[in-house]
This record gives C-alpha cells, structure tokens and sequence, in this order.
C-alpha cells in the first residue's frame, strides 16, 4: 500500500470486486455446521504492450482449492472443458447431419 502505484492496484480491485459483482459469480449463504469456507487471495498482474511499457494493473481474486480434501470437502469434481472425444463426436454429427458451426 505505500507502492507509488497503490492507487491503481486498488483500482484494479474494484475494478475485479465489480465483475465478480456483474456476473453474480457467488451466492452468500451461510457455512453449514462442520464445514471449512475456502480461503482466497488477491493476484497481482503489470500487463504490459510489444514496448514493455505498462498497458493496466490486473488484479484477481482466487478461491485457495488446494486446501479442501477429496473426500473431506468434496467428492467429485467438474471440469467446464470438453474432452476430445466430445469434440471428435460433436464435429461428427455436424458433418453427418450437414449442419453449420459457428
């Protein structure tokens, strides 16, 4: 905080606190009795241009997952990225059923 620059990390976030906000990425509801909340931390990233001159302050906010324990926390999990035989299936009926993909 006493960095010259500690107004635009600020700035970046609020900037990252109202996108979470925007996109009601969570819902607040109270922790069920035995149960640990996940911790988080803020990252800190200079994007800089081909220059290496600063282009914005980038700040994000990160749940700490490698906390929790299979089993203990959680039993499954999910992951939002296609497999690639998702993919070799999903092409296949687009070229089966001549359909167009965008």
């Amino acid at each position: 905080m006493q960095s010259p620059n500690s107004q635009k990390w600020i700035d970046a976030m609020n900037e990252e606190m109202q996108s979470i906000k925007d996109n009601d990425v969570w819902d607040l509801i109270e922790l069920p009795k035995g149960s640990k909340p996940i911790g988080c931390k803020w990252v800190f990233k200079t994007k800089r241009d081909s220059s290496g001159n600063i282009e914005r302050y980038k700040a994000r906010l990160v749940a700490k997952g490698l906390t929790r324990k299979r089993g203990v926390d959680y039993n499954e999990t999910f992951s939002p990225v296609s497999t690639k035989d998702s993919f070799r299936i999903f092409m296949s009926l687009v070229a089966h059923y001549d359909l167009e993909l965008h």
